[in-house]
């Protein structure tokens, strides 16, 4: 089984216009993002750092329309998403995006493979054909025998790959992921990471952020960012 995408081609997937975002912090005011622009191209694998505080999550959530940008824009195939409407943005995340947090929210009461289902179920997608889709994933991600345990039966390990099969369960062009070690363990972190390779190398476009070391190391392209703008990005194209 493979993550269906789209080509290796070069061309952008996605790309970020000036973007700036601020935030008001009692009578101060945060200017979390400094007129930010990016291309992401199709079938990379990019890893965004830096300090605390520096941006990095605020542009990730730009670039998935879970936030909007003050100024300036984000176009994702092509489509200017930078001012979409809830019900808009909220489609646009069900079926072309994926996101993995760093706590991974899955649903208590649900087994492994309900929770893989779930997004299905709000893309209107057939029972059996949602159930056998779910069941694929979860063997995609070593979690074939671990159908019907509840998120509290498993490790954190699995919980994240849980969450990473859920997330791929609408097969999304983009997967954004935010600390997706940051509450596992090195050996469990370094699965994850080569879980994510593969996700890669099977032609998902991949944009990470992270303060591990290690999964940074693995991308093909680090962007770090510093007080809101970006200081050094490897796979910039020469001017």
């Amino acid at each position: 089984m493979t993550a269906p995408t789209g080509n290796r081609d070069g061309t952008p997937l996605l790309e970020a216009h000036d973007v700036q975002r601020r935030y008001e912090a009692g009578e101060s005011t945060v200017h979390a993002l400094r007129g930010v622009s990016v291309a992401i191209r199709r079938g990379e694998f990019v890893a965004i750092v830096g300090a605390s505080g520096s941006g990095k999550s605020t542009l990730l959530h730009l670039l998935g329309a879970v936030d909007a940008p003050d100024a300036g824009r984000v176009i994702f195939e092509g489509r200017d998403i930078s001012r979409l409407s809830d019900a808009e943005a909220t489609r646009l995340r069900l079926l072309r995006v994926g996101l993995v947090f760093q706590r991974f929210y899955l649903m208590p009461t649900l087994s492994a493979l309900e929770n893989v289902m779930l997004p299905m179920a709000e893309a209107g997608l057939a029972p059996a054909a949602r159930r056998a889709r779910a069941e694929e994933l979860l063997r995609y991600v070593g979690l074939g025998e671990r159908t019907g345990h509840r998120p509290t039966q498993l490790s954190g390990g699995e919980q994240q790959r849980v969450a990473v099969a859920r997330a791929l369960a609408n097969e999304p062009a983009l997967l954004l992921a935010d600390e997706p070690t940051g509450e596992l363990d090195a050996a469990t972190g370094a699965a994850l990471i080569a879980l994510l390779q593969r996700l890669n190398a099977d032609g998902l476009t991949c944009v990470l952020v992270t303060h591990d070391a290690a999964l940074a190391q693995s991308a093909q392209r680090v962007i770090t960012m510093k007080d809101g703008r970006i200081v050094q990005d490897t796979g910039a194209s020469p001017s």
